[in-house]
């Protein structure tokens, strides 16, 4: 009995080692390039080979786009950095609406200088009329994006769209005064629709505040300077080379350039809450207000995407899979500078991505977003 049972027994082992040979079993990944190592930090805050693994993919992976830049920063060090080829540091990229959180630093430290103020009607001076609707919307209408304005971003034909018409057609010469011109087809703080000519008005205002000029070239210099003076030149941002219409005007929308590690500085100074090397630079309150949902958008903050779930199918950002504090700088085509606090992490994305590609190169940064834990900092 027992000499049959130990054949049994035999037998089940044998069987079991012949079906374990014959399958494939899971695929192993590939090697690491000696580039994937090579562009993780000695301190990355994660796994250095999982980190790299994930960094690689980014670059690698079908399906995603073009990744042109990546800049992991944890705990103020970078943990990662890599280039695509024909890109390095020096490298300017284009911001598309990665400015427009540019454009709301700005507004928020003239509102600390006294200059403006967040709740009273903008100082528009076509909207002063007598009996125009449009005096009745203030500085944090245009902020949150809930202005009411007929402004249509990307909808219908391209070339009829006030996107492409302000910037390129017949609005090119002086944008703010296209964008001031449209009417109103909401009451203030209604609704919430995201417009590049929103945030155009909002760099006329500074243009205005600073200069109390309609000539081009002091309005141009007035920003500038006051940019570099209160924003790039104490943040060490060297690379930042923002554009202005004809007018003067700041193209805060659209059109700011800078190499990575500047996009990654100015993510940094959020994630710091305003502060550089001891330094204020924007004044607490306002990065708090900039990160605080608008009552017209669960993950809209003013001109900044927050990773708040809204409800609906699609998101620009991943709620799911990242803490509900954290919040983006986002462009056109996948320029994103991603901020977490809880995880003490600042992540700049930069590249080529179309609307499909961006939707799973987004899963493909968050599985790099989750080799860091929170902390609840």
């Amino acid at each position: 009995m027992i000499s049959r049972v130990r054949s049994h027994i035999a037998l089940a082992l044998a069987a079991t080692s012949l079906v374990s040979c014959g399958s494939p079993g899971p695929a192993e990944a590939p090697p690491l390039s000696e580039q994937a190592i090579a562009a993780v930090g000695e301190d990355p805050g994660a796994p250095t080979k999982a980190l790299a693994r994930e960094v690689d993919d980014l670059f690698a992976m079908e399906g995603l786009g073009e990744t042109r830049a990546l800049i992991v920063m944890h705990d103020g060090k970078v943990a990662a950095e890599r280039y695509a080829e024909g890109y390095d540091q020096e490298t300017r990229f284009v911001s598309w609406s990665v400015a427009k959180t540019v454009t709301a630093i700005m507004i928020g430290q003239l509102v600390g200088d006294g200059l403006l103020r967040l709740d009273e009607p903008a100082p528009v001076p076509r909207w002063q009329r007598s009996g125009d609707p449009r005096a009745d919307i203030t500085l944090r209408h245009l902020l949150q994006m809930r202005s009411g304005l007929e402004h249509t971003e990307m909808e219908g034909p391209l070339y009829d769209t006030d996107l492409v018409r302000m910037l390129f057609l017949d609005g090119r010469d002086d944008m703010a005064d296209y964008a001031t011109a449209q009417p109103p087809e909401a009451e203030p703080g209604e609704r919430f629709e995201y417009s590049s000519n929103t945030t155009v008005i909002l760099a006329d205002i500074a243009a205005r505040v600073l200069s109390g000029s309609d000539q081009p070239e002091a309005r141009r210099r007035a920003v500038s300077d006051y940019l570099q003076a209160r924003l790039f030149e104490p943040l060490g941002a060297t690379s930042m080379v923002p554009e202005f219409d004809r007018a003067g005007t700041l193209i805060g929308g659209s059109l700011m350039h800078a190499n990575a590690r500047d996009w990654a500085k100015l993510g940094e100074l959020l994630r710091r809450k305003g502060s550089h090397e001891g330094e204020q630079l924007i004044p607490r309150s306002w990065v708090a207000q900039m990160v605080k949902p608008s009552p017209a958008s669960p993950h809209y903050g003013l001109q900044t995407w927050l990773n708040r779930p809204n409800g609906a199918p699609e998101h620009p950002l991943f709620p799911d899979r990242a803490p509900h504090s954290a919040f983006s700088m986002i462009g056109h085509m996948g320029q994103y500078v991603f901020v977490s606090p809880e995880q003490g992490l600042t992540i700049v994305r930069l590249g080529h991505s179309n609307r499909e590609e961006r939707v799973a190169m987004l899963q493909q940064l968050a599985d790099i977003v989750e080799l860091y834990p929170s902390e609840g900092r």
